[in-house]
């Protein structure tokens, strides 16, 4: 099995800030071609993310088209990486679970979202494998918000259009502030 945690690299990656195009396309599937790009990136998206910090980070944010994410939302200083390439949603529930939700391309932004509660999903894991898994609470609002991701929907659509402009107003001016206090 491939170790996802292991000592990353020293250059983290860039994150992209709403509203770049990237974040709001489809991204590619991930094909066999794109095996050695893809295990190149999981060190350093799971650097970056961890960096940040964040539990979930998908190719888009770093400006790659190719449909995989990652995520890890265990607390402290647990590591429960997983990698999703490829991933599908197979079946979620109709319970629904509202969850404030934030986004490392929106920073310091946070919202109420509400999804299904429960979902099952179908994705290649790090080493190419296909999986299937079940997943409730946290971790399936994460995974739901990176897939989201890969088809260009970021968590501001998934509220009212008065909320979602405030936000987006509001990014907008602290991008702003941190480009004029860079020079």
């Amino acid at each position: 099995m491939t170790d996802l945690t292991a000592t990353p690299p020293a250059d983290l990656l860039s994150i992209l800030i709403a509203p770049h195009a990237v974040l709001k396309a489809r991204a590619k599937p991930v094909l066999d071609r794109d095996a050695d790009r893809v295990r190149a990136l999981i060190p350093r998206m799971f650097a970056t993310m961890y960096h940040a910090p964040g539990i979930g980070l998908a190719a888009p944010q770093i400006g790659e088209s190719l449909r995989m994410a990652i995520v890890d939302v265990a607390e402290g200083d647990a590591r429960q990486p997983l990698v999703l390439v490829n991933p599908e949603i197979l079946a979620a529930s109709t319970e629904l679970a509202t969850r404030e939700e934030g986004c490392l391309s929106l920073p310091q932004q946070y919202a109420d979202v509400t999804r299904p509660a429960r979902i099952k999903i179908r994705f290649e894991d790090a080493d190419g494998m296909r999986r299937e898994m079940e997943a409730d609470g946290l971790l399936a609002t994460c995974i739901q918000h990176e897939i989201d991701h890969l088809n260009g929907v970021l968590f501001v659509d998934h509220i009212s259009a008065l909320k979602r402009n405030i936000i987006m107003r509001k990014l907008a001016k602290e991008q702003r502030i941190k480009a004029a206090e860079r020079g």
